[in-house]
């Protein structure tokens, strides 16, 4: 599976599912991330074969945006995704028993629609962690793009 997230608002803008390790679901998340949203100044992945590969980063190239990739070492760099894999898997994917793709992709669909719609603090409710989200989410802007806004 991959996720197109955006940093500022955690929201997922696009994702794929597939059963196979190549990177053509990977491009077309991106793609369709890429028509319908801003164009960002940088984008972050880690280092998998999807990522680097060239189809992968031809429309990263194409539309001018620095391109990031987590090092070893760099746990900050892909905790906003990390959080998000984790809240999936433990609040949709390992709860309910999907008996097909097509059945795992339509409870994944469902559980983004909410996650987008009613924001990431539907998934939490206390303030101090919503306080605490919004600090990180402050310093990684920092450590990353080097402003906070």
């Amino acid at each position: 599976m991959v996720a197109i997230l955006d940093w500022a608002t955690r929201k997922v803008l696009s994702w794929r599912l597939s059963n196979s390790m190549d990177s053509s679901f990977c491009v077309e998340a991106l793609k369709e991330a890429l028509e319908n949203y801003p164009v960002p100044q940088y984008f972050n992945t880690d280092q998998g074969s999807q990522f680097t590969s060239e189809s992968f980063l031809k429309p990263l190239k194409d539309n001018n945006i620095k391109i990031s990739m987590d090092g070893k070492g760099r746990a900050l760099d892909n905790v906003i995704i990390e959080r998000f894999w984790r809240s999936l898997k433990y609040k949709r994917i390992y709860l309910l028993e999907h008996e097909s793709l097509v059945q795992t992709r339509i409870g994944i669909s469902e559980y983004i629609d909410r996650y987008n719609s009613e924001g990431i603090m539907a998934f939490r409710g206390e303030p101090l962690t919503r306080l605490l989200c919004c600090c990180l989410i402050q310093i990684v802007r920092l450590i990353c793009f080097g402003f906070i806004a």
